[in-house]
């Protein structure tokens, strides 16, 4: 069945598992070419010809189950059966996947607030620690502002802003998959991905990908097609990372909720739903365009629902997801720190060089419905996007390192005076949602892929898609204000 529908790179891969006198042998070349022709001919064409097999296949063996199978606990079974009538259901499983959804957004949301406060002090009385000791030591004052207000002063930030999300989400995110719903999320979402002629298993890494794109591109390897595989890693920085959420949280709360975590957590959950269809949408494209070629089918086992294990739950997304993506952002994030601290620091004609970038950034950021100074601290911020918020006040408020501002009430009175309007708040949460992905994922995918060409492709069409959803939404709300 295999060597009648699979992809060309695929079958010759299939062939060299089979002995080279048959591999080779012109009557299995001959013997594929007369089934298809007769299927063909039996009017299945070739776009339902891997459904129809596989569907032929899950019967016969469900008549087998049927036949010789017994429960040990029927109870058990009758459960598993009621809970799939509802999560795999056509109509209600789509509705009950985006109240899960929000659910683990509100807690995430909820859950990391104080730590992320408690952490951003305590790594802040570290700093203070440092400065005495360099100030001891008797250290040049300009060494001092450029090692600690400028390396340590990002790295903390990062950390506290990026720990507590993924410290929460990731659990979660890993109690989900072993109490057996993941699963049920890729066997609803087949479907939809088939329709744009790329892999159910898309939705796994898609879902991974919420906790940190890097993650999501790694987990690409269970997709079997290199096609498919490919798919989900040029598409996988269209849904936002841990590390976009205290942006899009920030903006949220301060522009188009009036208060109430809830809400926010609904509105939320209604842009993340914008970015899977944007995913979908961008499959088809790319199925269409640059990797064309017909889905492949694959067998899923839908396994029983259980009580996750919670000790290998930690440990799985503690040590294998949380440090390991922490360590990547810290890595990135220190060097990131001392070139942001050289453009705010180093003056030519009497401004920083920052000031200078934002001015000749500035008419493409007003295109897009920002400003030069937004645009380019998501530049400064390709190391890590949590940085771009702190970068952008910075440089509104003329200061020499990153400010973090956490009352949104200040943050929406400094925004106002720099000009901003809730139309600025709209293009900066597209730009949010949709531009490139972080070094850390760029050189995951360069790894994962090989290739230089689909690494800067992945940067390509998510900032395309983003610069054109911006300029469209600006220059259209203008028109009609």
């Amino acid at each position: 069945m295999q060597l009648l529908t699979a992809e060309p790179k695929e079958q010759d891969r299939l062939l060299t598992l089979l002995p080279p006198e048959t591999a080779c042998s012109p009557e299995l070349t001959d013997a594929i070419h007369n089934a298809l022709n007769y299927l063909y001919d039996c009017g299945l064409d070739e776009e339902n010809l891997n459904d129809i097999l596989v569907q032929s296949i899950l019967k016969e063996a469900e008549a087998l189950c049927r036949d010789v199978v017994c429960y040990e606990d029927p109870a058990y079974s009758r459960t598993d059966r009621r809970l799939d009538a509802l999560l795999t259901h056509r109509i209600w499983a789509y509705p009950a996947m985006l109240l899960l959804l929000a659910l683990v957004f509100w807690l995430t949301m909820k859950g990391a607030n104080y730590p992320s406060q408690l952490l951003s002090v305590g790594l802040g009385t570290v700093g203070e620690w440092l400065s005495s000791i360099f100030f001891r030591w008797g250290m040049p004052t300009w060494l001092h502002d450029c090692l600690i207000e400028g390396v340590y002063g990002v790295l903390s930030w990062v950390v506290s802003v990026m720990l507590p999300p993924m410290a929460i989400f990731f659990p979660l995110f890993t109690l989900l998959e072993d109490a057996g719903y993941l699963p049920r999320i890729a066997y609803n979402l087949d479907r939809p991905f088939a329709k744009c002629r790329a892999c159910g298993k898309q939705a796994l890494t898609m879902c991974m990908g919420f906790g940190c794109n890097a993650v999501g591109v790694t987990g690409c390897r269970i997709i079997d097609s290199p096609r498919e595989r490919l798919l989900a890693i040029l598409t996988n920085s269209l849904v936002p990372c841990n590390g976009r959420f205290p942006i899009l949280i920030a903006l949220i709360s301060t522009f188009f909720v009036a208060g109430g975590s809830i809400q926010a957590t609904l509105l939320l959950t209604l842009v993340i739903f914008f970015c899977v269809l944007a995913t979908l949408g961008v499959t088809a494209l790319l199925s269409h365009t640059l990797c064309h070629g017909q889905p492949s089918s694959f067998t899923l086992e839908l396994p029983p629902y259980r009580r996750p294990q919670w000790g290998k739950v930690l440990i799985r997304s503690v040590l294998d997801r949380t440090l390991f993506v922490l360590g990547r952002a810290v890595a990135v994030a220190a060097p990131a720190g001392l070139i942001i601290w050289l453009l705010a620091n180093v003056s030519v004609a009497g401004d920083s060089l920052l000031l200078h970038l934002s001015s000749w950034l500035d008419p493409l950021g007003r295109l897009m419905g920002m400003d030069g100074v937004l645009l380019l601290a998501f530049i400064l911020g390709f190391p890590a996007n949590e940085i771009v918020l702190p970068v952008a006040l910075m440089a509104y408020l003329s200061q020499s390192t990153p400010v973090a501002v956490t009352d949104y009430a200040t943050l929406h009175a400094i925004l106002i005076e720099n000009g901003w309007t809730w139309i600025t708040a709209v293009c900066t949460l597209i730009f949010t949602l949709f531009h490139w992905p972080c070094s850390t994922t760029v050189l995951t995918i360069k790894k994962e892929t090989g290739s230089l060409k689909w690494a800067l492709l992945s940067v390509l069409i998510p900032t395309a898609c983003g610069m054109l959803l911006c300029i469209a939404v600006a220059q259209g709300l203008k028109l009609f204000l």
